[in-house]
């Protein structure tokens, strides 16, 4: 005998607080006992995280007992792994972690990181891209706001801080790194954590091909992706005004879903395994499946900061170079740092 919708619901709440207080179910509902053949009647649903050999283990079917008959109803289990809100990255927030939504009045893009000078730890920075908190590529005493301008930010009521120090982008030599801080109205508006994750506890100085990664970015949220291919030479379209740059030794990061977005500019990347900030997310392909980044080592070396916490500065993580150093992440030279021109922008008083 088919089980009817009505028999499927009673069983569902005949056994859904016991269902639920188990740590690897995250739902249970009434559906159809086969979707694609509607005729065999209902079922109870049971959504999980992960199928569990006593889950497998478990009967087909549940049965209840109502004024002394019982009622048999079949189970569907469906792998839905643990459920999540969407969280809104483009909103206003206070104070400020990395991963949402940062820029000037032009546009938006993705508070990269949270960081602070080091040794001494008593200034808090806002990391992202040079063409998010500085979009006219100059030193022009920009204001940063929280949300930015694509996200409804603005001037003064959303004003968060000023640009501060930048890597200028030079439309007819190879480029390296696209890259500025913000400085805020105060240390207190920002927050030393990583939207999602947490607070982190460092930075590596290299990665390798085929390491897993993930980010948190404005547009995207919660993606990850792959190293694909390291030390890539690119070209990047920045549109009126800069046109077609070149970038030399970047990292490829690959994603089976979009990954970079109009708007996850700045956001980064960090290793999936223990959460050290590896490399800064700044271009991609038109269908986001592909991310341009540069080693967030880099950028820390260059402005002498490290990844902020509560307290001090996270850790520098060493990463050791276990053959075929080519498939790792090159460091920068002393030479190709002098090269780089890092302008620092002067405060109004």
């Amino acid at each position: 005998m088919l089980a009817t919708f009505s028999a499927a619901h009673a069983m569902k709440k005949s056994k859904a607080r016991s269902m639920l207080a188990r740590s690897d179910v995250q739902g249970i509902g009434v559906g159809y006992k086969d979707p694609n053949h509607p005729k065999k009647g209902a079922a109870v649903i049971i959504y999980t995280n992960k199928l569990s050999s006593t889950l497998l283990g478990h009967s087909s079917t549940l049965t209840m007992k109502t004024k002394g008959k019982v009622t048999t109803v079949p189970v569907r289990y469906v792998k839905s792994g643990k459920l999540n809100a969407f969280v809104d990255y483009k909103k206003r927030i206070r104070p400020i972690p990395a991963g949402y939504s940062i820029g000037t009045t032009e546009g938006s893009g993705t508070v990269g990181l949270i960081v602070t000078n080091v040794p001494s730890a008593n200034q808090r920075y806002i990391l992202s891209n040079n063409h998010v908190l500085n979009p006219t590529n100059s030193r022009l005493n920009t204001e940063t706001l929280q949300p930015g301008g694509a996200d409804g930010g603005q001037s003064g009521r959303d004003g968060v801080g000023r640009l501060s120090r930048y890597v200028q982008l030079k439309k007819n030599s190879s480029n390296l790194i696209d890259v500025a801080l913000s400085i805020p109205i105060r240390n207190s508006l920002l927050s030393p954590r990583y939207a999602t994750v947490g607070v982190l506890p460092g930075y590596v100085t290299t990665y390798r091909v085929g390491e897993h990664f993930k980010k948190v970015g404005r547009t995207t949220g919660l993606v990850k992706g792959i190293v694909d291919s390291v030390n890539t030479d690119v070209q990047v379209d920045y549109g009126e005004g800069l046109g077609v740059l070149n970038f030399v030794n970047q990292t490829v990061v690959r994603g089976s879903n979009p990954v970079s977005l109009p708007g996850d500019s700045g956001s980064v990347w960090l290793r999936e395994a223990d959460h050290y900030a590896a490399a800064v997310n700044f271009a991609g392909t038109s269908d986001g499946r592909i991310s341009i980044a540069f080693p967030i080592n880099w950028a820390m070396r260059i402005f002498g900061t490290g990844v902020a916490r509560r307290v001090g500065a996270g850790k520098i993580k060493k990463v050791k170079i276990v053959k075929s150093p080519q498939a790792y992440a090159r460091q920068l030279t002393t030479r190709e740092l002098a090269t780089l021109k890092i302008l620092q922008v002067r405060m109004k008083k």
